[in-house]
């Protein structure tokens, strides 16, 4: 018989491999897209590589901490978005953690060339409207500041 045990919650923790050490979890995980950036100016490119997903939310909190901190005269952030193959609600979730992270000091974050499986969601949900959408064919994520044309912005 099963007993239930009012109000309480058990957190039960599965291993797989029991001999897992603690140094191994603090390795990178081999899913963890890529992330470089270049600075020039006040404009950083962060350029992204893989899936948007939760497991890039590290990679990308850590560039964007870095230069808010060590980079007095940044003032926008290029997300280069080229090279996402997929993004789920969690990738959304990571971009508007780093707008609200350059939003105190003033620093715009904008989105160079997102495919259309980052695209697509973010019009979905309205969260298009929050970013700047770049177009590298046109400025190549240095110039322009506001949202394309065919994204409705006049």
């Amino acid at each position: 018989m099963i007993g239930h045990h009012r109000g309480k919650i058990r957190d039960v923790e599965e291993t797989t491999n029991p001999a897992q050490s603690p140094d191994d979890a603090a390795e990178t995980p081999a899913d963890e897209p890529a992330v470089t950036h270049v600075l020039d100016g006040g404009t950083a490119r962060l350029t992204l590589t893989g899936e948007l997903t939760e497991a890039a939310r590290r990679p990308l909190v850590r560039v964007m901490t870095e230069l808010l901190l060590h980079e007095q005269s940044l003032a926008r952030v290029v997300l280069d978005l080229r090279g996402v193959s997929f993004m789920n609600s969690a990738g959304m979730a990571v971009l508007v953690q780093l707008q609200r992270m350059a939003s105190p000091r003033g620093v715009e974050v904008a989105l160079l060339d997102p495919p259309e499986g980052v695209l697509r969601p973010l019009q979905l949900s309205g969260l298009w409207r929050r970013f700047a959408i770049l177009d590298a064919a046109g400025d190549g994520g240095v110039g322009g500041v506001g949202p394309t044309p065919e994204d409705g912005a006049s």
